[in-house]
């Protein structure tokens, strides 16, 4: 395919596994993968690599034009509970690279972008089961309100310019490949590594959070098939609901249990519980499933087979 694409924040959780599929796909030349500093080996080892400030505009534009890139998958991001450690930061990173990307797609530099939206949107006054795709938004967190106002922001430049930006609203993402990000769902991630390292684990949720949860191939395919979608089937352009499994802690933990004899868990919730609090239990995503033809492949039993067999060939390599 000639499609050149470019990922900013290419070593993050999702960037990392998102770079090796398009390669797989695209080919490695033709997908550049950039970040604010060298990260995953793997990623900037294996194909075009370019250091890269995400809020710096003379840095992007000159990434965009060296390698002639026509998509760009815009995944840098300060993540719920780090962001509210530093809001000012938080908010300059996650709007002004969206800016950047944005203008250079009005400018005819870019063709198509792909930026990522959050359940993060939502707030303690939204539905919280089966949460509609329109809906009160009334986010609680920096993230959240950076996200709500991205998806603004990405509907008017589509509007307005006929920028072709896509969107998809990430639930909690868990994946054995990359450590946790920082984010209120990322007790999910660890929970594992703590199963195979300890057979115990002190979660800093209450055992009956539910929250969405997607294992992280999933969202891979969430994402690439919504860029790869015809023009004309993408009809939301603010952000599409996204779902596949929803879980509360002590389910997941009794999932484990089945696969990891004698396996515990307690409850110690922090600051990040008020902030899974203001979060949908579970997601209605019959939009994407009508409109580009979205499907989950993943249940909780698979990914907890999946994740505890990867990362114990993972841990005893370490």
């Amino acid at each position: 395919m000639n499609t050149t694409i470019l990922i900013i924040g290419a070593c993050g959780q999702i960037g990392t596994e998102l770079t090796a599929k398009l390669r797989e796909i695209y080919g490695i030349d033709n997908v550049i993968a950039s970040d604010i500093r060298k990260g995953e080996q793997e990623v900037f080892q294996t194909g075009p690599f370019e250091v890269l400030d995400a809020m710096n505009l003379e840095q992007v534009t000159a990434a965009v034009e060296k390698y002639k890139v026509d998509e760009v998958y815009l995944m840098a991001a300060l993540l719920s509970a780090t962001a509210e450690k530093n809001p000012a930061f938080a908010w300059d990173l996650n709007m002004n690279s969206l800016f950047h990307v944005l203008n250079l797609a009005k400018e005819n530099k870019i063709k198509k972008i792909f930026w990522p939206s959050s359940i993060a949107v939502f707030g303690p006054t939204t539905p919280k089961y089966n949460t509609p795709q329109y809906t009160v938004m009334e986010p609680s967190t920096v993230y959240g309100i950076s996200k709500q106002a991205g998806e603004r922001w990405c509907e008017y430049y589509f509007n307005k310019f006929g920028v072709d930006v896509r969107s998809i609203r990430y639930p909690g993402l868990i994946s054995w490949k990359t450590l946790p990000g920082g984010g209120t769902t990322d007790y999910a991630v660890d929970i594992y590594y703590k199963a195979i390292e300890d057979n115990t684990y002190k979660c800093f949720l209450s055992e009956e959070t539910g929250l969405p949860m997607m294992y992280m191939d999933d969202a891979i395919k969430a994402t690439i098939g919504i860029m790869q979608a015809k023009k004309e089937d993408v009809k939301i352009r603010s952000s599409y609901n996204l779902s596949a499994i929803s879980f509360t802690p002590k389910e997941l933990a009794t999932c484990i249990a089945e696969e990891q004899n004698g396996f515990t868990i307690s409850y110690e919730p922090d600051f990040r519980q008020a902030i899974a609090d203001s979060w949908p239990s579970s997601i209605d995503d019959s939009e994407a499933r009508k409109d580009w033809g979205w499907s989950h492949d993943f249940d909780m039993k698979k990914m907890t087979k999946t994740m505890l067999e990867n990362l114990k060939t993972k841990l005893a390599e370490i």
